[in-house]
């Protein structure tokens, strides 16, 4: 190499060196990165616990208000005491006491949000040999307290609903309805 292509090698390495960032600037950079996301992580998993239960609430009026219908639409039986009866496919069909198609086939599976729903506790009488449910209890339940959702929900035929702080069945605080 002759002392100008040396001089002219020079100044593309030094250009080169200045264009890029060094280790510890990348490091810097990325430990703000990583400050920022563990600030922001946990605001993201409450604001999603608390979609969570809010859907939860709402879907604990839906399936009160399925039960209604359900009880409007088929006297004889009552109330339904399986969150299945009050689903069952659109397209499949006339609706029944067993499917009877209120519910959309996502909350009349039992899970949705987060949480796990069912109807419970159903008392009944036997008419002319065809019984009959007077009452019954519908429960929506974390799948993992604390991390779906903190409080579990509680309603029956008076649809009044109530809460368990603690994420399970034992609904014994009014949401002031």
């Amino acid at each position: 190499m002759t002392p100008k292509n040396k001089t002219a090698a020079h100044e593309l390495a030094g250009n080169a060196q200045e264009a890029g960032f060094t280790l510890i600037e990348l490091l810097i950079v990325m430990s703000i990165m990583l400050i920022l996301m563990s600030l922001a992580v946990p605001q993201i998993l409450k604001l999603t616990k608390t979609a969570n239960e809010t859907s939860a609430l709402q879907s604990v009026r839906t399936i009160g208000q399925a039960e209604l219908q359900y009880h409007s639409a088929y006297p004889q039986n009552g109330f339904a005491c399986s969150i299945s009866q009050l689903g069952g496919a659109p397209g499949s069909g006339a609706p029944t006491a067993q499917a009877s198609q209120l519910l959309d086939p996502g909350l009349a599976s039992g899970n949705k949000s987060g949480y796990t729903f069912a109807i419970t506790n159903c008392s009944k009488v036997t008419i002319n040999n065809q019984d009959m449910i007077t009452s019954y209890q519908i429960t929506a339940v974390p799948q993992s307290v604390g991390k779906t959702g903190d409080a579990g929900y509680c309603s029956d035929e008076n649809n009044i609903i109530k809460k368990d702080p603690a994420g399970g069945t034992n609904c014994t605080v009014s949401l002031g309805q």
